[in-house]
């Protein structure tokens, strides 16, 4: 199809350059004879009054005309033109080719005559005396006493035209096809060239259209296609990194839904079965009702995190001090604290104020203290940090216990990350709090990160932007 296209355009661009080609010599050849025939029936009509009186010459001075008829054959072969002399009626009187002329007697078409009355005459045309058609060039020849004598006229043959034209349309033609071969050779190496990697794309598109993605496409050069190749990869291993997220991501949620579930069922089939005795019922159904709440928060994180990823959460950002969430927070877990005997430390409000939203920022507080509690032993220590950072505010959660290992810390902000996969997750959480702090700080323009030291602690850190301090108004004069 490209090579067809191609093929037309050459074709269609040859044709089009033949015809003005055609056009510009034709009429460059016309305006050639125009100029030189004009300029010899001039010098002709010259020659002539020179000598006198044109009727005077043809009666009564054989030797005079005999050297206007030398001056008359001189001239035609100097232009490579054929000259005639008419009297005043348009009948041929002299020709340059002799005496023996059949040319002579004949008699100028009228209408040329009128238009040469007035000026000079050029045009292709036979004029009632040529066999054919010629380029031809009239003028008056006016006596001494400017009265009219005859006219001069000078023809070229128009078949050198069309001889010309037929020889430069046949090289015209050589050439053409010459160059369309060498085109057609041209075109169809650099449409195999240039069609090779769309048809591999085309390919590994088809591939991913049938769940295969891991498919890439070879790249070649640096051109436009190369960058299209580039690109597809690209794009070929994000597919693949989502597909594999993917996954990832329903085999954790099934087992997350699983887990709670068959505890709950093997609960309720042993206190219908018997299993249980009725003595111990309370005790299960607070069981029942932990996991029930467990699989609420489950899809409450989900419900989220989807909100969030696409963008549907609106953002109400406003300047507020970041304390008052801090303290609200712990304030609000102190029954665990109390019961797990942590320590708090750090907890000193001193005003600084954020430009965020508070619920938003309220959440991350609250998934980071509560994943806190979860990880620090018994009488261990939970520590708070606020500190302005130049145009940031950095707020930090430590904690005492065994921390994270190195190699996971690149992977904790992960959906459903687990350091240790064969333990599962730990039975209070859903293994979503860590990464719905991520997108709620990066939502909120600031950044999380973590630190830690395996077996000691481990730090929780992220940063809000900080409300600008207003400039106070210099009093005017």
């Amino acid at each position: 199809m490209y090579f067809t296209a191609t093929a037309l355009v050459l074709v269609a661009s040859i044709l089009v350059m033949g015809c003005v080609q055609a056009y510009l010599f034709r009429n460059y050849f016309a305006e050639d004879r125009r100029e030189a025939l004009t300029d010899v029936v001039q010098v002709t009509a010259g020659q002539v009054v020179h000598g006198g009186q044109l009727a005077q010459l043809l009666r009564d001075n054989p030797e005079l005309m005999e050297e206007v008829q030398k001056s008359v054959s001189l001239i035609s072969r100097t232009t490579s033109s054929m000259v005639l002399i008419t009297d005043a009626a348009g009948t041929v009187q002299m020709c340059s080719e002799g005496a023996d002329c059949r040319h002579i007697g004949r008699t100028l078409n009228r209408q040329i005559m009128a238009e040469a009355d007035g000026a000079e005459y050029f045009g292709v045309d036979s004029l009632g005396v040529f066999d054919g058609n010629f380029y031809t060039a009239v003028s008056p020849i006016i006596g001494t006493d400017q009265t009219l004598q005859g006219y001069a006229v000078a023809a070229s043959s128009a078949e050198n035209m069309s001889t010309f034209l037929g020889d430069m349309i046949s090289s015209f033609i050589l050439s053409a096809g010459l160059m369309l071969l060498v085109a057609s050779v041209l075109s169809v190496a650099l449409t195999t060239r240039l069609t090779r990697p769309l048809r591999r794309i085309a390919e590994a598109a088809r591939r991913f259209g049938g769940g295969d993605f891991s498919e890439r496409v070879p790249v070649e050069g640096a051109d436009e296609v190369a960058q299209l190749a580039a690109t597809f990869n690209t794009m070929a291993r994000n597919l693949e990194a989502i597909d594999t997220s993917r996954s990832s991501f329903m085999g954790n949620i099934a087992h997350e839904l699983r887990t709670p579930m068959t505890s709950v069922k093997g609960f309720i089939d042993g206190m219908l079965d018997g299993t249980i005795p009725p003595a111990m019922h309370q005790h299960y159904l607070n069981l029942v009702s932990q996991e029930v709440g467990r699989l609420a928060r489950l899809v409450q994180n989900m419900l989220d995190i989807t909100k969030l990823e696409a963008g549907e959460y609106q953002v109400h950002a406003q300047s507020y001090d970041v304390w008052e969430t801090i303290t609200s927070v712990v304030f609000a877990a102190e029954k665990r604290i109390e019961e797990g005997k942590v320590a708090i430390q750090g907890l000193a409000p001193a005003r600084t104020l954020v430009w965020a939203d508070p619920d938003l920022v309220h959440q991350v507080m609250q998934n980071l203290v509560d994943n806190a509690l979860k990880f620090t032993p018994e009488g261990g220590v939970i520590r708070f940090g606020v500190q302005r950072l130049g145009p940031d505010v950095s707020i930090t959660v430590w904690n005492s216990g065994e921390g994270i290992s190195q190699d996971a810390l690149p992977f904790v902000f992960e959906r459903f990350y687990k350091e240790d996969k064969s333990r599962g997750l730990n039975p209070g959480g859903s293994g979503l709090g860590l990464h719905i702090c991520k997108v709620l700080v990066t939502l909120s323009g600031g950044k999380i990160w973590v630190t830690s030291q395996q077996g000691q602690w481990c730090q929780f850190t992220f940063t809000l932007p900080a409300t600008p301090v207003e400039t106070p108004k210099k009093a005017g004069r």
